[in-house]
C-alpha cells in the first residue's frame, strides 16, 4: 500500500488573530480534504487549538501542535502536557524544532517530550539538523548524537507514533549560507535510516517516515520529493500563504 505523503503547516507565533487562523485552516483543510495521497497537518499557536478543533472535518487535514511539556499536570506554570493536547484534539506535535533548541533545549530535555508524547499516542516530529556543514564530515557524528540522544528512553512499540523531521539550520532563514539541495537531503535521509536501523532495527528504519523542513516553496518542493526521496515536508511561511500552500499540496499529491 503506497504511504501517504505528510505535509506539516507550522505557523510559528502567527496569525495575529483568532479570525485569520479560522480563515487559514478553513482554506487549508478545504484543499488538504482533495488530496488522496497526503496527510495535512496544521500545527498552530496553543491559543487556537480548541477553536479550531472544531472547524476539522474527516481525517486529512488533522491539528498539532508546535510544542508540548514531559510534565503531566502540577506546577509547572505556563506548561501545555500530551493529555492536555489530546484532551483539545490534538493529533501530532513538534519537537526539539531548531527555534526551540536556539533557546536553549537539550538533547535530554527534548527526549523527555518526545518519550511523553509518543507513550500517549501522539504522534511526534522530532525535528533534527546540523548547524553548520564541514568537509570533514563532523556534522554528520553531530546529527547521529542529535538523532540518538533525543529519542533515549522511547520504547521500540512507540516508535510507531514518530516521525523524522531533518532541517539543516544553515539552509535555513535570513542567514542562510545557501539552499539544501535534494542531494543533500537525500544524504541525510540515508544516514537517519542507517542510524535508526543500528540502534532499533531495519523495520523501524523502513517504515519512519522521514520529512524535509528548510525554506520550503512550491518552486523547490519537487525536487526534494524526487531527488530527496523524502516522505513529507515540514513547511514554515508558506504555510500561511494558501495559495502557495495549495501549490505544495498539490505537488505532494501527484508526485
Amino acid at each position: 500500500m503506497k504511504q501517504k505523503k505528510i505535509i506539516i503547516g507550522n505557523w510559528k507565533m502567527t496569525p495575529k488573530s483568532l479570525v485569520e487562523a479560522r480563515a487559514i485552516f478553513q482554506n487549508n483543510r478545504s484543499v488538504a480534504g482533495k488530496m488522496k495521497n497526503v496527510q495535512t497537518v496544521m500545527c498552530a499557536p496553543y491559543v487556537y487549538l480548541s477553536d479550531l478543533k472544531k472547524l476539522v472535518t474527516g481525517h486529512r487535514c488533522a491539528l498539532g501542535a508546535q510544542d508540548v511539556s514531559f510534565e503531566i499536570e502540577d506546577a509547572h506554570t505556563g506548561e501545555i502536557s500530551t493529555n492536555q493536547l489530546k484532551s483539545v484534539g490534538v493529533q501530532y506535535v513538534i519537537v526539539g524544532h531548531s527555534e526551540r533548541r536556539a533557546m536553549g533545549e537539550s538533547n535530554e530535555l527534548i527526549s523527555k517530550k518526545v518519550v511523553a508524547a509518543t507513550k500517549v499516542g501522539i504522534i511526534t516530529v522530532l525535528c533534527i539538523g546540523e548547524k553548520e556543514r564541514d568537509d570533514e564530515g563532523e556534522y554528520t557524528k553531530f546529527v547521529k548524537t542529535q538523532l540518538l540522544e533525543s529519542l533515549a528512553g522511547v520504547a521500540k512499540k512507540n516508535m510507531k507514533n514518530l516521525v523524522i523531521a531533518y532541517e539543516p539550520v544553515w539552509a535555513i532563514g535570513k542567514k542562510a549560507k545557501r539552499e539544501a539541495s535534494p542531494e543533500d537531503v537525500l544524504e541525510m535521509s540515508i544516514f537517519i535510516r542507517k542510524v535508526l536501523s543500528d540502534a532499533y532495527d531495519k523495520k523501524v528504519s523502513d517504515m519512519m517516515p522521514i520529512l524535509y523542513g528548510g525554506s520550503i516553496n512550491q518552486k523547490n518542493a519537487t525536487g526534494f520529493f524526487i531527488g530527496g526521496e523524502i516522505d513529507g515536508l515540514l513547511v514554515g511561511r508558506a504555510s500561511l500563504k494558501p495559495a502557495v500552500f495549495t501549490k505544495i499540496l498539490n505537488i505532494a499529491n501527484e508526485v
